[in-house]
This record gives structure tokens, sequence and C-alpha cells, in this order.
């Protein structure tokens, strides 16, 4: 039996704040469970939903000190079983009493010091040894450094192997050196340039990637992005030294969480071989839901994401006038940035039946939205996988993306010579690019509906499930492993 432990900060259904908590709920499942023992392990957030935590058994508890700031602390040790994973989480009453999983910088990574420490600290009192530490962005960074380090005197640690997985390079953990040194206890000599140093800071992720044994990244495009001053963050040098050790994974996303045939969320059900009768009943449902002048010829577009520059939101803002004439309908769900809740519901005043703006996060009317909308928008400055694009596709809804990430890897641009595609996309980072192509996105749908639907089509048959995935991460563990 070959045995993995995933590290992260969080994960489906206990506590998300993005796509890492999909990923780290949804791959583990999906692995043979007569060869594979994947287990999970997570901070016990007071957060997490009390249907689950009131379930969590108590395993153990100890005392453990990280670095001078960090010292005697109390780990607890609680597990939890559902759809036949483990999952551990680490209790500490200072760290993890919140509402919201992240706080601000500094406090998250002395918490996260404490996680990482606590993670390595914990296997021997559950009485478990992964033959390798799956970890999960920034906030696990820490722990491939212990493991090489403070760990590599105790024989029970050696032979583990670390990967560490890179979510979104920009968030990265950094903060000045004496204080990281005082919360981990490391040497002075690990905050070297070729180590932890980063522009005269200590960075948690750039720990990750020293010592972990390989990295992965979201998406093929995305891990060669990365390696170029343009996207790199700062660390371009470094992965790009580690180009060999490396390799971008596309995500899946659910198909049972995300099936039109099925969804209790959405109006109308339908399938591949009814959509073009039934997907529109979705349409005028949640125009008169929201609000919208109720007319199914009406070119809807969707848009959920988090509010912010990175999202393309800047270009949007630049072309919205003119996006929303008499055949448009934009609907948006998501929260950020204060200037842009605040821009979308100006617009939504501005045109009442033409915009809903709708600044929350529902999971519910996010699925309604799927079902619903034509087109699904997407100028994202940088993207490392996405997700929404795949979510669309299932539904037969067609994305207009910016070739960046994993949008360019997931997303065909539409060929009317050949007929052939699966959506728009455009290459510069320009609001008059991209209005450009939603106008021609909207050509093919209002004048050539038969490609139009043969482009649904295309998407809702295409197969992003967790299951494609999981092969290429097999294939790695199982190098990794030596198997």
């Amino acid at each position: 039996m070959k045995s993995i432990l995933f590290a992260a900060s969080e994960c489906v259904p206990f506590i998300k704040t993005g796509g890492l908590a999909d990923v780290c709920g949804a791959l583990p499942k999906e692995f043979d469970k007569n060869e594979w023992d994947i287990r999970v392990i997570l901070p016990l957030y007071t957060c997490i939903p009390e249907k689950y935590r009131n379930n969590f058994k108590y395993i153990t508890n100890f005392y453990m000190t990280a670095g001078p700031y960090i010292r005697n602390k109390y780990v607890g040790v609680f597990s939890y079983e559902l759809d036949g994973i483990t999952y551990y989480f680490i209790d500490n009453q200072e760290y993890f009493n919140v509402t919201e999983p992240y706080g601000d910088l500094l406090w998250d990574i002395e918490r996260f010091t404490f996680f990482d420490k606590a993670v390595l600290s914990v296997l021997k009192h559950i009485n478990f040894r992964p033959e390798l530490i799956h970890c999960h962005d920034w906030q696990t960074g820490f722990i491939p450094v212990y493991l090489k380090n403070e760990f590599a005197a105790d024989s029970f640690y050696w032979g583990i192997k670390t990967m560490m997985t890179i979510h979104n390079l920009r968030f990265q953990g950094v903060w000045d050196v004496k204080t990281v040194q005082g919360f981990t206890g490391f040497r002075s000599d690990l905050f070297a340039p070729d180590k932890l140093e980063f522009k005269k800071d200590a960075n948690m992720l750039k720990g990750g990637l020293v010592y972990a044994d390989y990295i992965t990244t979201v998406s093929e495009n995305y891990a060669n992005e990365i390696q170029t001053p343009e996207y790199g963050e700062g660390l371009e040098g470094l992965l790009g030294a580690r180009h060999f050790d490396m390799k971008g994974i596309v995500n899946g996303i659910d198909y049972k969480v995300y099936n039109p045939d099925t969804d209790k969320s959405i109006f109308t059900n339908y399938n591949v071989d009814n959509f073009r009768k039934k997907k529109a009943l979705n349409k005028t449902k949640l125009q008169e839901m929201l609000g919208l002048d109720v007319e199914k010829k009406k070119f809807v577009i969707g848009l959920i994401s988090r509010l912010t520059d990175q999202k393309g939101l800047n270009l949007i803002n630049y072309v919205m006038d003119s996006l929303t004439d008499d055949f448009t309908q934009f609907v948006v769900i998501g929260t950020g940035d204060p200037y842009y809740e605040n821009l979308m519901r100006h617009y939504a005043w501005k045109y009442p039946t033409r915009v809903s703006a709708n600044i929350c996060y529902s999971d519910d009317l996010a699925h309604k939205l799927y079902a619903a909308a034509d087109a699904f928008l997407m100028p994202s400055l940088f993207e490392p996988c996405g997700l929404t694009q795949l979510i669309s596709y299932r539904y037969g809804t067609v994305p207009i993306v910016r070739e960046t990430g994993g949008l360019k890897d997931t997303v065909i641009p539409y060929n009317e010579y050949e007929n052939t595609g699966t959506g728009f996309s455009f290459t510069n980072y320009n609001a008059d690019d991209m209005l450009y192509v939603i106008n021609y996105a909207k050509h093919i749908f209002f004048d050539r509906k038969r490609q139009w639907n043969q482009m649904m089509e295309r998407g809702m048959k295409s197969d992003y499930s967790w299951t494609a995935s999981r092969g290429k991460y097999e294939e790695l563990y199982n190098y990794l492993l030596g198997y």
C-alpha cells in the first residue's frame, strides 16, 4: 500500500476560500483505495461547520516548540473519516480559533509555521508514516524545509519525499528574516539567497520550492509562464533552475457536483441530448429572479470571480457601457476589492434591466448562473488554472477568456472555417481586444446558431473530471517513490 499525506490550509467540505480547497477535497478520493492510502491534514479552525466538527474524534495531544517565538505550544490531534478518506486536524485555540481561515500576513506566517512543524511532529503520534507528503501553496512551504533539516536527524523521517504544488505564485508568505527565524528556529545559514532568502526577507513558499523533491502547478502553460519575469513573481530564476523537476497538471472538477442533468440548484435539468430545448428555460427563470428583462434571445454573459485586478475587472470597467448594449445582459457574482464591488453596483443601478450585481458568494446562485448564461467571461491578467471555464463547459456555457495559464490550456479558440473549438480567446491584456472578441462571439451566437450549439456540445462532451488528472498525479507519485 502506497501512502501519501496531503497537507493544506483548506479543503472542501470543511473550509474553502478558493480552488485549492476543491483540489484537496476531490483529488484524494479519486485514487484506488486498494493501492493507495491517501490522507489529508488541516488546521482545526473553529469556523469549520459544527456538523463536521462535532463528530471529530480526539486522538492525542502534546506540546511542541518551533522557534524562540513559538515555545511550548499545545498540539491537539483529531481525526474524521469521510468518503473513505481519513482527515487529521491540528488543534490549537490560540492559532485556529478564527471566523475566517486567513488573517493578516504576519499572523498567518506564525500560525502556518506552527502548523508545518506540527504536521511532521504528529506523524509519530498517529502511527502513520507517509512515503510522500504533498504540500499545497505557501502555507505548507516550511514542511520540506523542516524535513530536510531539523527532522533529518531522526531515522523515522528518512526517505519521506515531498512534493510542492503552486496554486497561485503571487502569494508567498514573505516577512523579515529575524522574525521568521524567531518563529521557525531555523539556522542562520538557511536564510541565504539559494535557500529561504528573498530580496533580503524570508520567503515560506521559496523554502518549499528549494527543498521539495518535486514541484507541480495547476496547468502546463502556467508551469512555463512562471519561469519568465512577467509571471515569475521574483522566483523565475529558481523555477527555471528546477525546470526538470516541475510539471503542470490541469485541475479537474467534480462531475457529480457539476452535472446539469442532476443539479438540484438549477431551474430545469438538461443534458447533452436535450440542451437545445431545455437550457434556455434556466435563462428566463434567472432573468425573472434577478429583475432583468425576461427575453431568451438576449446574450447573457456570466462572471463568477473574486473582484480583483488579477481577474481583469479593470478591462471590463473600461468597456462596460459598450458591453451592455440592447442585446446583452451581464450577471456578476463575487466579492473582493471594495472599488470593484461598488463599480458593479453602480452599473447595476445604471442599467437595471441589463446588469445584475450580486456582491456575495452563493453556491446555489452560481449553479443557476452556470446553467442560465450563454457565455462566461474570464479576462484574467494571470490564471494558474481556472475552474470556471471547466464548469461552464459542463453546463454548455461558452467561455470567453484571455490566453493565459490554464485558460490557454483548456479553451480551444473557435475557428469558423473549420467549425472547431470550445470557446473564444484573446491574447493581449487589452480591453479593446476583449470587446472585439465578445462582439465576435455575439455574432456567432445570433447569426450562426447551429455552429454555436455545436460548440456548446463539444464543451459538454469534453472531459475535465478528476479522473484524467489523477492518472498524471499517479505517474508522478510512482516516479518519486521509485515504483
